[in-house]
């Protein structure tokens, strides 16, 4: 074999390594039974009612580009939710999203919402839950779709921690850290 083709094949071989290990250890490593035990969380009961939400959004150098209060509320009918979320981010602009989830069997639900494209996954396992969806930014924020990974573990507190990672052609462009906690009412 020649030298050229030696030097490829070492360099595919390393980026193919590169890719095994990110999706082994990666934030997209994760999976919904290594949260099996702790607190339980059910969207049907800790997605319900005066909820208060207070997170950053990182952009792609992991930079802080935005911070974020929201007012949501959730409410129930058998399997059936909806949220309500009303944003104020620290640059003044608003934003309102509605999120219409649908419980199924198993931990499973559904979720759609005027921005996501088609409907969105998600599962609920012990202490966590993972959704992901497409969403399609404003044209405002550039007009993309971007695909959406949502992680959401349960604290002893009540407390939500919720990670979301944006990604666009597989490249992560965001990040967002938020909680999401019972509203003092």
């Amino acid at each position: 074999m020649s030298d050229l083709v030696l030097f490829a094949l070492g360099g595919a071989v390393v980026f193919a390594g590169f890719l095994l290990a990110f999706r082994l250890t990666g934030f997209k490593s994760q999976t919904p039974a290594d949260y099996s035990d702790g607190p339980v969380l059910d969207i049907q009961e800790h997605l319900n009612g005066p909820l208060i939400c207070e997170g950053v959004l990182y952009g792609p150098t992991g930079r802080v580009v935005s911070r974020f209060v929201a007012d949501m509320h959730g409410t129930w009918d058998g399997n059936k939710g909806h949220l309500t979320e009303d944003f104020r981010y620290d640059s003044g602009t608003v934003q309102k999203r509605e999120w219409f989830l649908t419980a199924k069997d198993g931990g499973a639900f559904d979720a759609k919402a005027p921005d996501v494209v088609g409907t969105g996954r998600g599962v609920q396992l012990g202490s966590a839950i993972n959704l992901k969806y497409r969403i399609m930014l404003a044209e405002t924020a550039g007009g993309h779709t971007l695909d959406v990974t949502d992680w959401m573990y349960l604290l002893d507190n009540g407390t939500i921690v919720n990670r979301s990672q944006m990604r666009k052609f597989g490249i992560k462009v965001a990040e967002l850290v938020a909680t999401i906690r019972k509203a003092d009412v």
